[in-house]
């Protein structure tokens, strides 16, 4: 078995596609996204208000949570078309996007303590 070394031309390749998808314009423009999550239209910019997408991803959130307690109730109940597996993959996608919205939680009172501690 001959263990090859990493190809340095393959890396610049990739490297090359990465810094033209990052530079060339994405299907899915911020403008697009942003009715989804109550944003506001002005002179060509979206501004998106923050309290609008901190709600919407905790009742993302919620959604994903009741999804996966709604899953492991029919798995309970004997619902032959909900195999085990899923329901542990919905509990398993529930309880990591409640980890990432406690860590962004913990961050935003963090923020805010760093603010309220700065001299004026």
């Amino acid at each position: 078995m001959k263990i090859e070394g990493i190809d340095s031309s393959r890396i610049e390749s990739m490297l090359a596609q990465l810094k033209a998808a990052a530079h060339s314009p994405q299907t899915e423009s911020l403008s697009e996204l942003a009715p989804s999550i109550g944003a506001q239209q002005t002179q060509g910019t979206a501004k998106l208000n923050f309290s609008d997408a901190l709600k919407a991803s905790l009742n993302q959130v919620n959604q994903v949570q009741m999804d996966a307690e709604k899953l492991g109730k029919s798995f309970a109940m004997g619902d032959d078309s909900v195999s085990l597996s899923d329901v542990m993959i919905a509990g398993q996608k529930a309880s990591f996007s409640f980890q990432a919205a406690v860590q962004v939680r913990n961050k935003l009172v963090t923020a805010y303590h760093d603010i309220m501690n700065m001299q004026v």
